[in-house]
Protein backbone atom coordinates (compact mmCIF):
# COMPACT_ATOMS: atom_id res chain seq x y z
CA UNK A 1 0.00 0.00 0.00
CA UNK A 2 1.00 3.44 -0.80
CA UNK A 3 -0.27 6.24 0.96
CA UNK A 4 0.17 10.40 -0.33
CA UNK A 5 -0.18 13.13 2.37
CA UNK A 6 -1.61 15.51 0.06
CA UNK A 7 -2.67 18.21 3.05
CA UNK A 8 -3.18 17.46 7.19
CA UNK A 9 0.21 16.62 7.57
CA UNK A 10 1.86 18.57 10.13
CA UNK A 11 -1.22 21.36 10.14
CA UNK A 12 -4.41 21.36 10.74
CA UNK A 13 -6.36 21.80 7.90
CA UNK A 14 -7.37 20.64 4.23
CA UNK A 15 -7.37 16.78 5.59
CA UNK A 16 -6.28 14.51 2.06
CA UNK A 17 -4.96 11.61 2.27
CA UNK A 18 -4.45 9.47 -1.17
CA UNK A 19 -4.14 5.77 -1.05
CA UNK A 20 -2.64 3.33 -3.60
CA UNK A 21 -3.32 6.83 -6.11
CA UNK A 22 -6.93 5.77 -6.73
CA UNK A 23 -8.69 6.34 -2.99
CA UNK A 24 -8.97 9.66 -1.45
CA UNK A 25 -9.56 10.11 2.16
CA UNK A 26 -10.95 12.99 3.20
CA UNK A 27 -10.53 16.48 0.87
CA UNK A 28 -10.88 19.60 2.92
CA UNK A 29 -10.38 23.16 2.88
CA UNK A 30 -7.74 25.24 5.48
CA UNK A 31 -9.18 28.33 6.62
CA UNK A 32 -7.35 31.50 6.06
CA UNK A 33 -6.78 34.93 3.58
CA UNK A 34 -6.38 33.06 1.29
CA UNK A 35 -7.71 29.63 2.23
CA UNK A 36 -5.54 26.20 1.65
CA UNK A 37 -6.43 23.64 -0.32
CA UNK A 38 -4.86 19.74 -0.59
CA UNK A 39 -1.51 19.98 -2.81
CA UNK A 40 -0.82 17.82 -6.42
CA UNK A 41 -3.77 16.93 -9.14
CA UNK A 42 -5.93 14.14 -8.17
CA UNK A 43 -8.54 12.19 -9.50
CA UNK A 44 -9.61 9.73 -7.51
CA UNK A 45 -11.53 6.89 -8.26
CA UNK A 46 -13.68 6.98 -5.37
CA UNK A 47 -13.63 9.10 -2.06
CA UNK A 48 -14.55 8.39 1.56
CA UNK A 49 -15.33 11.27 3.82
CA UNK A 50 -14.52 10.75 7.73
CA UNK A 51 -16.78 13.66 8.67
CA UNK A 52 -18.36 16.96 7.89
CA UNK A 53 -16.18 19.53 9.02
CA UNK A 54 -15.06 22.18 6.68
CA UNK A 55 -11.17 21.05 7.05
CA UNK A 56 -12.30 17.58 5.74
CA UNK A 57 -15.34 18.32 3.59
CA UNK A 58 -14.74 21.57 2.31
CA UNK A 59 -12.92 20.78 -0.94
CA UNK A 60 -14.55 17.97 -1.90
CA UNK A 61 -16.87 19.29 -5.02
CA UNK A 62 -14.23 20.56 -6.84
CA UNK A 63 -12.97 16.56 -7.22
CA UNK A 64 -16.12 16.90 -9.71
CA UNK A 65 -15.12 19.04 -12.15
CA UNK A 66 -14.15 18.71 -16.56
CA UNK A 67 -14.98 14.67 -16.43
CA UNK A 68 -14.05 13.24 -13.23
CA UNK A 69 -16.87 11.60 -11.25
CA UNK A 70 -15.52 9.69 -8.61
CA UNK A 71 -18.29 8.20 -6.24
CA UNK A 72 -18.49 10.03 -2.76
CA UNK A 73 -18.90 7.82 0.04
CA UNK A 74 -19.87 9.16 3.70
CA UNK A 75 -22.53 8.40 6.61
CA UNK A 76 -25.95 9.78 6.37
CA UNK A 77 -25.05 13.01 8.47
CA UNK A 78 -22.08 13.76 6.64
CA UNK A 79 -23.50 13.66 3.80
CA UNK A 80 -25.84 16.54 4.94
CA UNK A 81 -23.83 18.84 6.75
CA UNK A 82 -21.15 18.77 3.65
CA UNK A 83 -23.83 19.99 1.32
CA UNK A 84 -24.83 22.68 4.16
CA UNK A 85 -21.35 23.65 4.13
CA UNK A 86 -20.95 23.90 0.41
CA UNK A 87 -23.77 25.95 -0.28
CA UNK A 88 -22.60 28.54 2.76
CA UNK A 89 -19.42 28.16 1.18
CA UNK A 90 -20.75 29.66 -2.57
CA UNK A 91 -23.04 32.10 -0.94
CA UNK A 92 -20.07 34.03 1.03
CA UNK A 93 -17.40 32.89 -1.95
CA UNK A 94 -18.57 31.55 -4.78
CA UNK A 95 -16.41 32.88 -8.09
CA UNK A 96 -13.70 33.88 -5.84
CA UNK A 97 -10.48 31.54 -4.75
CA UNK A 98 -12.30 30.78 -1.32
CA UNK A 99 -14.35 28.93 -3.05
CA UNK A 100 -13.10 25.81 -5.49
CA UNK A 101 -15.88 24.72 -7.19
CA UNK A 102 -18.73 25.94 -8.25
CA UNK A 103 -23.21 25.07 -8.21
CA UNK A 104 -22.41 22.78 -10.43
CA UNK A 105 -20.27 20.82 -8.96
CA UNK A 106 -22.24 21.24 -6.40
CA UNK A 107 -25.55 18.91 -8.05
CA UNK A 108 -23.13 16.57 -9.49
CA UNK A 109 -21.99 16.07 -5.78
CA UNK A 110 -25.88 14.83 -5.47
CA UNK A 111 -25.33 12.53 -8.27
CA UNK A 112 -22.30 10.37 -6.93
CA UNK A 113 -23.12 10.17 -3.17
CA UNK A 114 -23.71 6.88 -1.28
CA UNK A 115 -24.01 6.62 2.36
CA UNK A 116 -23.35 3.96 4.57
CA UNK A 117 -24.31 2.91 8.20
CA UNK A 118 -21.61 2.53 10.88
CA UNK A 119 -20.49 -1.55 10.31
CA UNK A 120 -21.61 -1.78 6.97
CA UNK A 121 -19.10 -2.59 4.51
CA UNK A 122 -18.49 -1.78 1.06
CA UNK A 123 -16.14 -1.63 -1.82
CA UNK A 124 -14.35 1.47 -3.13
CA UNK A 125 -11.66 1.79 -5.59
CA UNK A 126 -11.11 -1.94 -5.36
CA UNK A 127 -10.45 -1.31 -1.64
CA UNK A 128 -12.72 -3.01 0.97
CA UNK A 129 -14.22 -0.30 3.65
CA UNK A 130 -15.78 -0.33 6.67
CA UNK A 131 -16.79 2.88 8.94
CA UNK A 132 -16.81 3.01 12.77
CA UNK A 133 -18.09 5.28 15.03
CA UNK A 134 -15.74 8.26 15.86
CA UNK A 135 -17.30 10.02 18.83
CA UNK A 136 -16.60 13.64 17.19
CA UNK A 137 -19.69 15.09 15.99
CA UNK A 138 -22.67 13.00 14.76
CA UNK A 139 -21.82 10.62 11.18
CA UNK A 140 -18.08 11.22 12.19
CA UNK A 141 -16.10 8.21 11.75
CA UNK A 142 -13.01 6.09 11.80
CA UNK A 143 -12.32 4.54 8.27
CA UNK A 144 -10.77 1.44 7.78
CA UNK A 145 -9.43 0.84 4.53
CA UNK A 146 -8.31 -2.67 3.09
CA UNK A 147 -6.74 -3.74 -0.28
CA UNK A 148 -6.21 -7.24 0.43
CA UNK A 149 -2.51 -6.79 1.83
CA UNK A 150 -2.77 -3.99 4.66
CA UNK A 151 -5.15 -2.58 6.60
CA UNK A 152 -4.95 0.72 7.43
CA UNK A 153 -7.33 2.70 10.14
CA UNK A 154 -7.74 6.72 9.21
CA UNK A 155 -8.87 8.22 12.47
CA UNK A 156 -10.47 11.42 11.36
CA UNK A 157 -10.92 13.24 14.14
CA UNK A 158 -12.10 11.55 17.60
CA UNK A 159 -12.98 11.95 20.76
CA UNK A 160 -12.85 9.23 23.35
CA UNK A 161 -13.30 9.20 27.10
CA UNK A 162 -15.45 8.00 30.18
CA UNK A 163 -19.04 6.05 28.15
CA UNK A 164 -21.19 8.06 30.85
CA UNK A 165 -19.51 11.27 30.99
CA UNK A 166 -18.05 13.41 28.30
CA UNK A 167 -20.46 15.19 25.58
CA UNK A 168 -23.88 15.04 25.63
CA UNK A 169 -24.41 15.18 21.85
CA UNK A 170 -22.62 11.70 20.98
CA UNK A 171 -20.78 8.95 22.67
CA UNK A 172 -17.45 8.92 22.82
CA UNK A 173 -15.43 6.66 20.26
CA UNK A 174 -15.09 2.72 21.64
CA UNK A 175 -14.17 0.70 18.24
CA UNK A 176 -10.85 -0.41 17.87
CA UNK A 177 -10.74 -2.15 14.09
CA UNK A 178 -7.75 -4.52 13.85
CA UNK A 179 -5.34 -2.49 11.58
CA UNK A 180 -1.43 -2.57 10.73
CA UNK A 181 -1.16 1.27 9.83
CA UNK A 182 -2.70 4.07 12.03
CA UNK A 183 -3.02 7.65 10.69
CA UNK A 184 -4.06 9.37 13.90
CA UNK A 185 -4.86 13.02 14.25
CA UNK A 186 -3.09 14.43 16.71
CA UNK A 187 -4.92 17.73 17.26
CA UNK A 188 -4.66 17.80 20.99
CA UNK A 189 -1.33 15.70 21.77
CA UNK A 190 -0.02 17.99 24.46
CA UNK A 191 -3.35 18.62 26.32
CA UNK A 192 -5.54 17.43 28.69
CA UNK A 193 -8.72 17.98 29.00
CA UNK A 194 -10.17 19.36 32.18
CA UNK A 195 -13.41 16.75 32.89
CA UNK A 196 -16.75 17.48 30.97
CA UNK A 197 -18.40 18.05 33.90
CA UNK A 198 -16.37 20.42 35.72
CA UNK A 199 -16.23 22.37 32.43
CA UNK A 200 -20.07 22.50 32.50
CA UNK A 201 -20.02 23.68 35.77
CA UNK A 202 -17.91 26.26 35.47
CA UNK A 203 -20.00 27.81 32.22
CA UNK A 204 -23.37 26.99 33.85
CA UNK A 205 -22.21 28.81 36.87
CA UNK A 206 -20.76 32.35 35.22
CA UNK A 207 -23.73 32.57 32.65
CA UNK A 208 -26.30 32.42 35.70
CA UNK A 209 -24.58 34.77 37.49
CA UNK A 210 -24.16 37.19 34.62
CA UNK A 211 -27.86 36.26 33.98
CA UNK A 212 -29.00 37.37 37.25
CA UNK A 213 -27.10 40.56 37.72
CA UNK A 214 -28.90 41.65 34.53
CA UNK A 215 -26.33 41.08 31.67
CA UNK A 216 -26.41 39.36 28.58
CA UNK A 217 -24.57 36.15 28.08
CA UNK A 218 -23.08 35.82 24.01
CA UNK A 219 -21.55 32.68 23.45
CA UNK A 220 -19.84 32.39 19.65
CA UNK A 221 -20.11 28.80 19.03
CA UNK A 222 -19.02 26.80 15.61
CA UNK A 223 -22.27 25.77 14.29
CA UNK A 224 -21.30 21.85 13.67
CA UNK A 225 -21.66 20.05 16.98
CA UNK A 226 -20.71 22.77 19.33
CA UNK A 227 -23.84 24.65 18.84
CA UNK A 228 -26.18 21.37 19.91
CA UNK A 229 -23.67 20.45 22.42
CA UNK A 230 -23.79 23.86 24.08
CA UNK A 231 -27.85 23.28 23.74
CA UNK A 232 -28.05 20.49 25.38
CA UNK A 233 -25.80 21.97 28.26
CA UNK A 234 -27.82 25.08 28.86
CA UNK A 235 -30.92 22.94 28.81
CA UNK A 236 -29.37 20.73 31.47
CA UNK A 237 -28.50 23.32 33.70
CA UNK A 238 -31.94 25.18 32.72
CA UNK A 239 -30.56 28.36 31.00
CA UNK A 240 -32.37 30.48 29.02
CA UNK A 241 -31.02 30.72 25.28
CA UNK A 242 -31.44 31.94 21.83
CA UNK A 243 -30.00 30.07 18.71
CA UNK A 244 -28.57 32.29 15.80
CA UNK A 245 -26.74 31.38 12.65
CA UNK A 246 -26.15 27.99 10.73
CA UNK A 247 -26.21 26.22 13.75
CA UNK A 248 -29.64 26.27 13.61
CA UNK A 249 -29.93 24.70 10.18
CA UNK A 250 -27.31 21.96 11.51
CA UNK A 251 -29.54 21.34 14.98
CA UNK A 252 -32.71 20.73 12.40
CA UNK A 253 -30.68 17.89 10.66
CA UNK A 254 -29.22 16.61 14.09
CA UNK A 255 -32.64 15.67 14.94
CA UNK A 256 -33.55 13.86 11.47
CA UNK A 257 -30.79 11.29 12.32
CA UNK A 258 -30.99 10.04 16.02
CA UNK A 259 -29.57 7.12 15.85
CA UNK A 260 -25.87 9.53 15.25
CA UNK A 261 -26.61 11.18 18.16
CA UNK A 262 -26.49 10.02 22.13
CA UNK A 263 -30.03 10.99 23.07
CA UNK A 264 -32.32 12.19 20.51
CA UNK A 265 -35.07 13.29 22.92
CA UNK A 266 -32.98 15.16 24.69
CA UNK A 267 -31.70 16.78 21.45
CA UNK A 268 -35.49 17.20 20.42
CA UNK A 269 -36.17 19.07 24.20
CA UNK A 270 -32.98 21.35 23.88
CA UNK A 271 -34.39 22.32 20.44
CA UNK A 272 -37.96 23.05 21.48
CA UNK A 273 -37.02 24.93 24.45
CA UNK A 274 -34.75 27.29 22.13
CA UNK A 275 -35.62 30.22 20.41
CA UNK A 276 -34.03 30.38 16.99
CA UNK A 277 -33.57 34.24 15.49
CA UNK A 278 -34.47 34.87 12.37
CA UNK A 279 -33.10 38.26 12.09
CA UNK A 280 -35.82 40.39 11.13
CA UNK A 281 -36.36 44.17 11.41
CA UNK A 282 -34.23 44.43 13.94
CA UNK A 283 -34.58 41.04 16.12
CA UNK A 284 -30.84 41.20 16.85
CA UNK A 285 -30.42 44.63 18.40
CA UNK A 286 -33.49 43.54 20.52
CA UNK A 287 -31.98 40.61 22.05
CA UNK A 288 -28.83 41.57 22.47
CA UNK A 289 -30.81 44.14 25.24
CA UNK A 290 -32.57 41.37 26.60
CA UNK A 291 -31.39 39.28 29.77
CA UNK A 292 -30.91 36.22 27.92
CA UNK A 293 -27.97 34.13 26.74
CA UNK A 294 -27.42 33.61 22.80
CA UNK A 295 -25.47 30.71 21.29
CA UNK A 296 -24.10 32.15 17.72
CA UNK A 297 -21.75 31.40 14.92
CA UNK A 298 -18.79 32.11 14.10
CA UNK A 299 -17.05 30.08 16.70
CA UNK A 300 -14.12 32.72 16.22
CA UNK A 301 -15.19 35.56 15.96
CA UNK A 302 -14.73 35.56 12.04
CA UNK A 303 -18.59 36.20 10.54
CA UNK A 304 -22.31 35.03 11.04
CA UNK A 305 -24.04 36.81 13.70
CA UNK A 306 -22.07 37.37 16.18
CA UNK A 307 -21.10 40.48 14.01
CA UNK A 308 -24.33 41.60 14.85
CA UNK A 309 -24.12 40.88 19.06
CA UNK A 310 -20.63 41.85 20.51
CA UNK A 311 -20.68 45.37 19.06
CA UNK A 312 -24.32 45.51 21.13
CA UNK A 313 -23.18 43.99 24.78
CA UNK A 314 -19.00 45.10 24.41
CA UNK A 315 -19.06 48.26 26.04
CA UNK A 316 -20.91 47.00 29.72
CA UNK A 317 -19.04 44.96 32.11
CA UNK A 318 -21.83 43.18 33.98
CA UNK A 319 -22.45 41.27 30.03
CA UNK A 320 -20.07 38.04 29.27
CA UNK A 321 -18.99 36.50 25.91
CA UNK A 322 -18.08 33.08 26.22
CA UNK A 323 -15.77 31.61 23.79
CA UNK A 324 -16.75 27.63 23.87
CA UNK A 325 -13.93 26.45 20.91
CA UNK A 326 -10.35 26.84 20.13
CA UNK A 327 -9.22 30.15 18.53
CA UNK A 328 -6.95 29.92 15.63
CA UNK A 329 -3.77 32.42 16.08
CA UNK A 330 -4.71 35.45 13.81
CA UNK A 331 -8.45 35.24 14.41
CA UNK A 332 -10.72 38.17 16.07
CA UNK A 333 -11.85 35.22 18.54
CA UNK A 334 -7.98 34.65 19.52
CA UNK A 335 -6.92 38.79 19.21
CA UNK A 336 -9.96 39.49 21.99
CA UNK A 337 -9.07 36.43 24.31
CA UNK A 338 -5.49 38.24 23.93
CA UNK A 339 -5.97 41.44 23.66
CA UNK A 340 -9.28 42.80 25.08
CA UNK A 341 -9.50 44.10 21.75
CA UNK A 342 -10.71 42.51 18.26
CA UNK A 343 -11.56 43.79 14.90
CA UNK A 344 -15.09 42.80 14.09
CA UNK A 345 -17.47 43.44 11.27
CA UNK A 346 -14.33 45.74 9.87
CA UNK A 347 -14.01 47.89 13.17
CA UNK A 348 -11.54 47.02 15.62
CA UNK A 349 -13.39 47.61 19.37
CA UNK A 350 -12.23 47.51 22.47
CA UNK A 351 -14.46 45.14 24.74
CA UNK A 352 -15.09 45.84 28.39
CA UNK A 353 -17.16 43.06 28.34
CA UNK A 354 -16.13 40.02 30.27
CA UNK A 355 -14.70 36.96 28.08
CA UNK A 356 -14.18 34.10 29.30
CA UNK A 357 -13.24 30.89 27.98
CA UNK A 358 -14.41 26.96 27.93
CA UNK A 359 -12.86 23.87 26.78
CA UNK A 360 -15.73 21.96 25.12
CA UNK A 361 -13.35 20.18 22.74
CA UNK A 362 -14.71 17.49 20.55
CA UNK A 363 -11.06 16.11 19.94
CA UNK A 364 -9.04 13.20 22.12
CA UNK A 365 -6.65 14.63 24.01
CA UNK A 366 -3.31 13.89 25.29
CA UNK A 367 -4.33 10.77 27.56
CA UNK A 368 -7.45 9.93 25.51
CA UNK A 369 -5.00 9.61 21.88
CA UNK A 370 -2.72 7.01 24.13
CA UNK A 371 -5.35 5.25 25.32
CA UNK A 372 -6.62 5.04 21.92
CA UNK A 373 -3.01 3.85 20.24
CA UNK A 374 -2.42 1.38 23.17
CA UNK A 375 -4.36 -1.23 20.85
CA UNK A 376 -1.83 -0.35 18.08
CA UNK A 377 1.07 -0.75 19.68
CA UNK A 378 2.76 -3.36 17.14
CA UNK A 379 0.93 -1.13 13.87
CA UNK A 380 2.70 1.75 12.37
CA UNK A 381 1.35 4.95 13.41
CA UNK A 382 1.20 7.94 11.21
CA UNK A 383 0.74 11.26 13.25
CA UNK A 384 -1.60 13.92 11.31
CA UNK A 385 -3.63 16.72 12.30
CA UNK A 386 -1.93 18.70 14.33
CA UNK A 387 0.56 21.96 14.79
CA UNK A 388 3.29 19.76 16.69
CA UNK A 389 2.87 16.13 14.90
CA UNK A 390 7.06 15.27 14.53
CA UNK A 391 6.87 15.43 18.79
CA UNK A 392 3.98 13.84 19.13
CA UNK A 393 5.86 11.06 16.93
CA UNK A 394 8.84 11.16 19.02
CA UNK A 395 7.26 10.74 22.48
CA UNK A 396 5.13 8.04 20.91
CA UNK A 397 9.01 6.04 19.79
CA UNK A 398 9.78 6.81 23.21
CA UNK A 399 7.26 4.32 24.21
CA UNK A 400 7.91 2.12 21.55
CA UNK A 401 5.53 2.39 18.81
CA UNK A 402 6.90 2.71 15.37
CA UNK A 403 5.64 6.24 14.46
CA UNK A 404 6.22 8.84 12.35
CA UNK A 405 5.39 12.28 10.96
CA UNK A 406 4.57 12.54 7.68
CA UNK A 407 5.58 15.83 5.79
CA UNK A 408 2.61 17.65 3.76
CA UNK A 409 3.34 16.03 -0.37
CA UNK A 410 5.19 13.34 1.02
CA UNK A 411 4.52 9.78 -0.04
CA UNK A 412 5.23 6.56 2.48
CA UNK A 413 5.27 2.79 0.94
CA UNK A 414 3.62 0.10 3.17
Amino acid sequence: MNVEFLGGAREVGRSAVLINDELLLDYGMKSGTPPGYPVGSVGPEAVVVSHGHLDHVGAVPALLSGDDRPTVHWTPPTRELAMTLARDTLKLHGGTYGCPFTETELRRLTQVSETHDYGESFTAAGHEISLYDAGHIPGSAHVLVDDGETRLCYTGDFHTGHPDRGQRLVTPSTARPDADVVICESTYSDTEHDPREQVEERFAESVRRTLWNGGTVVVPAFAIGRTQELLLVCEAHDVDYYVDGMGKEVTEMCRRHPSFVRDGDALDRAAGHARFVTGRDGQRERIAAENTAIVTTSGMLSGGPAMSYIPEIRADPTNLIAMTGHQVAGTPGRELLDTGRAEIDGRVMAVSARVEAYDFSAHADRRGLLAYLDSYRDATVLCVHGDRCPAFADELQEEGFDASAPERGERVEL
